[in-house]
């Protein structure tokens, strides 16, 4: 007859890094009593469990509501760089949601997770860098950054990251600088910017050109002029006129916009016709890419504002003529504005 034996091994489907999660409304208070516990095996294997709830919006509403968020930023100061590593994981899966955002503003998650910008684990500051990211893509989270006094920080950290950091940090500056540019003005960014923009990699050098862009639309009123002048006086423009050749579309066309943004002034307009735009430009009228047009005719528009600008474009109104049947409406809004201004005699 046989023996009723128990296995020794673990039933299927089970992670033994990961916390049991109790049954229904249960759950979260649980793993938040577990995020508290003295054990760091238990802690470890509630914030294994929480990474994987927090893809739920439901689950991080009733989180932030029962009080994680507290119990995830007083792990943020754990010795254990494991710890670290998956509360930052779980702070960004919850950034992701619009109310992740909201209770990170109203707990002032922000401040609590300054406190790594300089962890020792990359891993840990990605995780950090990429909650930042996300958050800053709403006004009020961006705002929240600016307001944190972060701004330089994270400028200076721009120079000393890896390649995969500086990218998400050019994502997040570039979403704060549209709401205020003055403490990254203040803090160097145009230099820093400068030289990300003759970085080996294109993905850096769109992302640089990109946050040039976000200077133009600050919604502060005098900043916007005073990143226009000192693109022009840091000597941007040549690589920016350089770029806009680039084997990258949207580098290419990234670069049209910044040098739109640094053509307004005048001494803008004149660097730029010094070292040749029009031609490039030119080229990018007939990109596969729809920005590349839209950005390269309203560059082309500022330097027509010159009155040596206008006699170099004035042969070229048929190509501008061709835009205006162009299948994007902004396109051909900016073609009809463009040939306007070529067209303008005094």
């Amino acid at each position: 007859m046989a023996d009723a034996r128990i296995s020794t091994y673990l039933p299927p489907n089970v992670n033994p890094a990961q916390a049991a999660i109790a049954y229904g409304c249960r759950a979260l208070p649980k793993l938040n009593e577990e995020l508290q516990a003295d054990d760091l095996l238990t802690r470890q294997k509630a914030l294994m469990a929480l990474c994987d709830l927090m893809h739920d919006p439901e689950h991080v509403y009733t989180a932030i509501r029962i009080g994680c968020l507290e119990s995830l930023k007083a792990l943020l100061r754990d010795t254990n760089d494991l710890v670290r590593i998956k509360t930052t994981e779980v702070l960004y899966i919850m950034a992701t949601h619009n109310v992740g955002r909201e209770g990170f503003l109203e707990h002032s998650v922000i401040q609590a997770l300054s406190f790594l910008l300089s962890d020792p684990r990359s891993a840990c500051r990605e995780n950090l860098y990429t909650a930042f990211r996300h958050l800053a893509q709403v006004p009020a989270g961006a705002l929240g950054i600016v307001n944190s006094g972060l701004i330089p920080s994270l400028v200076w950290k721009l120079q000393r990251e890896e390649e995969e950091i500086q990218a998400l940090l050019l994502d997040t500056l570039a979403a704060c600088l549209t709401e205020d540019a003055t403490e990254a003005l203040a803090s160097r960014a145009v230099p820093f910017l400068k030289e990300k923009l003759l970085s080996a990699n294109s993905n850096i050098r769109s992302k640089a050109a990109h946050t040039l862009i976000a200077i133009r639309v600050c919604v502060r009123p005098s900043v916007p002029l005073e990143g226009k002048i000192q693109v022009w006086q840091h000597d941007v423009i040549p690589i920016l006129v350089h770029l806009l050749k680039d084997e990258e579309e949207e580098v290419q066309a990234n670069a049209a916009g910044a040098l739109m943004n640094a053509t307004v002034t005048t001494e803008g307009k004149y660097a730029a016709l010094d070292v040749e735009a029009t031609g490039p430009l030119l080229q990018l009228l007939g990109a596969s890419l729809s920005k590349a047009r839209l950005n390269a005719s309203k560059a082309l528009t500022m330097l027509a504002e010159a009155p040596e600008g206008r006699k170099l474009l004035q042969s070229h109104v048929a190509t501008f003529r061709v835009l205006e049947e162009d299948f994007s409406p902004a396109v051909q809004r900016a073609a009809q504005i463009a040939l306007k201004v070529i067209e303008w005699k005094p």
